[in-house]
């Protein structure tokens, strides 16, 4: 599949996701919310797979909508900005699942299939050419 990260890029991609998580966490404890709401709301983004549903090209938009790192950023500044905890909170959380998401490998989607992503194939599947 072209258009994926290989190699070296690949593991730097990795990597910085492993670092949003931890910096995400971590102001998230600064934050004086309890785990328990970090724990309920670690998984919310997921809920876009049900997008798939309708297809690969709705899925795919659906899940990217909620994965890239533009909608949490915008839900944690504009939370700082209009004075809204709640909010800044819920965009580190959200911040917390992509990173988490990318370091274990799993980058947006292509509408090609769930398992093209802009990191490289995942799943099982036969081994595709590298």
């Amino acid at each position: 599949m072209s258009g994926a990260a290989q190699r070296g890029v690949r593991a730097l991609l990795r990597v910085e996701g492993a670092c949003v998580l931890f910096a995400s966490t971590w102001l998230y404890a600064q934050s004086g919310y309890g785990w328990s709401v970090f724990a309920l709301c670690f998984l919310a983004p997921d809920v876009a797979f049900l997008g798939y549903l309708a297809g690969r090209r709705i899925g795919a938009a659906c899940y990217n909508a909620t994965h890239a790192y533009v909608g949490p950023i915008a839900c944690f500044v504009a939370g700082q900005l209009i004075g809204r905890p709640e909010l800044f909170v819920a965009g580190l959380v959200w911040t917390a699942h992509v990173g988490f998401d990318r370091m274990l490998g799993y980058g947006l989607k292509y509408a090609s299939g769930f398992g093209d992503t802009h990191l490289g194939p995942i799943g099982r599947g036969p081994r595709r050419a590298r």
